[in-house]
């Protein structure tokens, strides 16, 4: 008999979210499933983990209706990948790591903040292949129709054809209807960046505080770019990679900075 392939699904915005009941149900004919998630929201954490607090994992049967094994962790969303790998498959490297169905964008800049991005990262790091989804709706009653039929063509694909080692995805879906979607494009990551300002408030005491808001800049005109795709009703799907080394300036400071010889 062949083995199921093992997925174990994660997210940022908690194990109550509406975007990760959606995925599980995308990728639950694709083999056994396993939710390792957060307890409360984490957008933002990025690659944080705890090292100064213990943490916790509690058994759910918030799932068990589709025979789920399903956990909820006090940490972060690398925390439950670690806790997934180490504590629940005992050093077994799942089949496939999917996190998400994230509520907003994670394209361009965003993957270096985003908490499901970096939970998919984590897996990857470790040989997995992994992708991280991204619906552009903020929405707590989103439609995810189209997020379910991209879940389920990246995973067909992906168990079918396995990545390299330490490369992951970054999906992000357009909010659309099924019937204005136009299909999955592979794109590069756009230049953009964020713009911040920190408002200043005063809470009922009469003490300063700060509350940072921000405007996403866009400064790449390329037609190849994920925020152009998914602004032409588009899922972008972004290759990433782990090793952070830009080859052609290492090559440049090599030829430049010849005083390290």
């Amino acid at each position: 008999m062949t083995k199921q392939p093992l997925i174990l699904v994660t997210n940022d915005d908690g194990i109550n979210a509406p975007g990760i009941k959606n995925l599980i149900q995308a990728v639950l004919p694709y083999g056994r499933v396993v939710v390792v998630a957060p307890d409360s929201p984490q957008s933002g954490m990025g690659h944080a983990i705890s090292i100064n607090r213990p943490l916790r994992l509690e058994r759910l049967d918030l799932f068990d209706e589709w025979d789920v094994e399903t956990y909820q962790c006090s940490g972060t969303p690398v925390d439950c990948v670690k806790l997934a790998i180490d504590v629940i498959f005992k050093g077994e490297k799942p089949d496939l790591c999917v996190s998400g169905i994230n509520h907003g964008s994670n394209a361009s800049i965003n993957v270096i903040y985003s908490g499901t991005m970096s939970a998919a990262m984590e897996a990857a790091i470790d040989g997995i292949p992994s992708i991280g989804f991204s619906l552009l709706d903020f929405n707590y009653h989103a439609d995810f129709t189209v997020s379910r039929y991209v879940v389920e063509q990246l995973v067909s694909r992906v168990l079918g054809e396995p990545m390299p080692d330490h490369f992951l995805l970054n999906v992000n879906i357009p909010k659309v209807t099924l019937e204005a979607f136009r299909g999955l494009k592979i794109c590069r990551q756009a230049d953009a960046h964020w713009t911040e300002n920190f408002d200043e408030r005063q809470d009922p005491r009469g003490k300063n505080y700060y509350w940072m808001v921000g405007r996403f800049v866009n400064r790449d005109r390329g037609e190849d770019t994920d925020v152009e795709a998914l602004k032409n009703g588009f899922a972008s799907v972004v290759p990433v990679r782990i090793d952070f080394t830009e080859e052609f300036i290492k090559t440049w400071l090599e030829n430049k900075w010849t005083a390290f010889r």
